[in-house]
């Protein structure tokens, strides 16, 4: 009797289990492969699952055992390479496998759309309409016309049909006649021969050196540590140049969507290769066609978001991260994973080169760089003639502030704009306010949901929740003393935009922050008005720090650079260190001197003068050697445990019960350490109190065999059906 055949399946679930299920019903149980879609029953729902084993046994009766309802593809969805990727980032970042695997798939592809490009629409004539005599139709003429040109040309596309003139409507005339018939087709434009349209830069000296010492083959991870405006993505163009001469595709990672687009132009303006972009922004559809042109090689060079690194390639030769330090490559909900950290990893399994790419390097790629794990290559210099801007701290304390801004940051800016320059404002708030305040009670306008305050927002007017997006009318009095004279608190990005149109009412003043940018293209209509040079004050949050080239900014202004020194989160003072030196990046980036102004109550802080004073590097060496003496990471590795629900009690019990869980099996001590369970630093949130338990340990095998062990019992466990829960390795975000 020949051994029967069970399907293995992850299904898109909370659930850390794999399901077992029969073959469909007639077909031939030699097609079935790992890495192919089915779609199953699974309870009173049909899910798409994925194939991960073909095997001869199960744990259940197989009388028990479904039969899947179908076979969704003729081979596996991923290359080999990607596959054990994705089972990898699974089993690391402690995720159910199927969700992961979900996760790493176009939306589409998630809903059981075929793997298969969505071709253009073309109309061709039926027989009946081939058999029509000329002249047939006299009495509609647009259809005649459109008859003819069928009759001349054969086919006739969108395009054709727009250069005629004929409407849709008139087509669908003469298919409901049955005259004339649709077919879509996949236009594959012939290779292109040529690899560059555009020539190369000349590169200086320090440039030359560092793509000299990226290998054209073979793993090797370069950190590319160049002062803003060095010239790194002349760098990424030049190796990626090699790279396609020899056949092989490039896949580059930016963290933000603003980003995207302008990369995107400056590469197709370099090469003659098919280019295409994934990110968030995008539709479905137009995601699912970029992803199948980078998994049959017929794009060549693939820039995305974070998720882009789940992108198959054909053949794929090098690896690019930018902005290597961005906190955004880690994501923070759902399958938690490190789109930096997996970069390094695939290129490793491809044996191919990767390049992290930053001015201001997290800390862990510098500890690395240090310590020999990747090759270290820096920038000093700017790009041609530019300079580095000049650096100024200026003391608010005891001044007299109008809307944030001091007497002397004013007159720069009007120094600035009449010399027929641009001011880019940075202020990481958005809103007109921070809060709504009653100066008789004291009141304030804070969330009842979350233990936060409501953001005063004036452009529609209303209060909002940053967090839980609550949102409510401001009040026209005060709920606790009736009072009238409510009044914003603190500073927002529209108050900045506000007092600035007051103080330049003939200057253009461009706010930029996610509630301006809502709609499609309008982030790439307000970077298109900066890039026309004329005099503007641009005011926005840390949209504007990540990579923009402002060729006319000359002066930066910085109004709160103090946020991050007193962070509870033990990374805020390198955050704060980046952002200042990332937005300050942006001005003097072309042949016009630039200068910062950088507004602080704590101009003696220790930090703020290392930065400022002797640079990022030696500002990173000092927290470094803080983080060595507290054993936080990179010198030790982290996982937060975090559990939150409605009823405080629940989270902390869950919490005490996994940490005694955690000490039964491995008692603290050197090799393992547990820290809580301490309430989050928003402790509620959306009417969930929210509680962590934080595990580090001297080496990443203790923790990772730890946690392993760990997940399915508190999967298992009583109180974890009252909790939300989830498990974060290396954790970027503390709160």
């Amino acid at each position: 009797m020949a051994a029967p055949t069970v399907l293995e399946i992850a299904l898109p679930t909370p659930l850390r289990r794999r399901f077992d299920y029969l073959p469909p019903e007639g077909v031939d149980t030699a097609l079935l492969k790992p890495g192919q879609r089915v779609r199953v029953p699974f309870g009173n729902q049909r899910l798409i699952g994925l194939i991960l084993r073909v095997k001869s046994e199960s744990s259940l009766p197989l009388q028990n055992l479904r039969p899947a309802e179908a076979l969704l593809d003729t081979a596996p969805l991923l290359p080999d390479e990607l596959w054990r990727l994705c089972l990898w980032a699974a089993d690391y970042y402690q995720h159910p496998i199927g969700d992961a695997l979900h996760t790493a798939l176009p939306v589409l592809l998630r809903q059981g759309e075929p793997d298969r490009e969505k071709g253009e629409p073309y109309w061709q004539l039926t027989t009946e309409g081939k058999g029509l005599p000329e002249g047939a139709l006299k009495r509609a003429p647009r259809q005649a016309e459109l008859l003819a040109a069928l009759q001349q040309r054969g086919a006739l596309n969108r395009a054709d049909l727009a250069a005629l003139g004929v409407a849709r409507s008139h087509v669908k005339t003469l298919e409901d006649k049955g005259l004339v018939y649709s077919r879509e087709q996949v236009l594959t434009p012939p290779p292109e021969p040529k690899i560059l349209r555009d020539t190369p830069l000349s590169l200086s000296d320090e440039q030359a050196t560092a793509l000299a010492r990226i290998p054209e083959n073979g793993f090797h991870i370069s950190l590319l540590d160049g002062t803003t405006g060095s010239g790194k993505t002349e760098i990424y163009l030049q190796a990626i140049a090699r790279t396609l001469t020899q056949g092989r595709q490039a896949l580059v990672l930016v963290p933000e969507i603003g980003l995207t687009p302008q990369t995107l132009a400056r590469f197709q303006r370099r090469f003659a290769q098919p280019v295409v972009a994934l990110h968030s922004g995008m539709n479905d559809r137009e995601r699912l066609d970029a992803w199948l042109q980078a998994r049959d090689g017929r794009a060549r060079i693939v820039i995305g978001t974070r998720s882009a690194i789940f992108t198959p390639m054909a053949n794929l030769g090098i690896l690019i991260v930018d902005e290597e330090h961005d906190s955004s490559f880690k994501q923070q909900d759902g399958f938690r994973y490190s789109a930096r950290d997996l970069a390094a990893l695939r290129a490793h399994r491809l044996g191919i080169p990767l390049i992290l790419g930053s001015a201001t390097p997290s800390l862990e790629s510098l500890h690395n760089a240090r310590t020999g794990r990747y090759d270290y290559l820096r920038l000093t210099q700017r790009a041609g003639n530019a300079r580095p801007p000049e650096l100024l701290t200026q003391d608010i304390r005891r001044q007299t502030l109008d809307e944030g801004f001091s007497p002397e940051t004013l007159e720069r800016i009007r120094a600035t704009l009449e010399s027929g320059n641009q001011v880019l404002v940075f202020l990481n708030r958005r809103g007109y306010a921070p809060t709504l305040e009653c100066p008789d009670c004291g009141w304030l306008a804070e969330c009842r949901h979350c233990d936060t305050r409501l953001t005063l927002h004036q452009t529609p007017r209303h209060l909002h929740c940053h967090h839980c997006d609550h949102q409510r009318a401001v009040p026209r009095s005060c709920p606790s003393c009736k009072s009238t004279r409510l009044q914003p608190l603190g500073q927002g990005t529209e108050r900045s935009e506000e007092a600035l149109q007051r103080h330049f009412p003939d200057t253009r003043v461009l706010r930029v922050d996610r509630d301006s940018t809502r709609q499609k293209n309008a982030f790439r209509d307000l970077v298109e008005e900066v890039h026309r040079g004329d005099p503007c004050i641009l005011v926005g949050t840390q949209m504007l720090a990540k990579g923009h080239h402002f060729a006319d900014v000359t002066l930066v202004v910085i109004l709160d650079s103090d946020a991050g020194l007193f962070s509870t989160d033990f990374r805020g003072p390198e955050r704060m260190g980046q952002l200042l030196l990332q937005v300050a990046g942006r001005a003097g980036r072309a042949d016009k001197p630039g200068q910062v102004i950088i507004q602080t109550h704590h101009a003696e802080h220790p930090l703020v003068r290392t930065l400022l004073e002797r640079g990022y590097h030696a500002f990173a060496e000092l927290i470094l050697s803080e983080r060595r003496l507290t054993g936080l990471p990179p010198f030790r590795h982290m996982a937060l445990i975090r559990a939150e629900s409605k009823r405080p009690e629940n989270a902390v019990a869950f919490l005490k019960q996994v940490r005694a869980l955690a000490e039964q099996r491995h008692p603290p001590g050197h090799e393992l350490g547990y820290l809580g369970p301490l309430p989050a630093m928003l402790e509620k949130r959306g009417d969930r109190f929210r509680y962590q338990l934080q595990v580090n340990a001297a080496n990443r095998g203790a923790l990772q065999k730890l946690l392993s062990q760990l997940a399915p019992e508190m999967e298992q466990h009583a109180l974890a059906k009252r909790n939300r829960w989830s498990i974060d390795v290396d954790p970027q975000d503390m709160g």
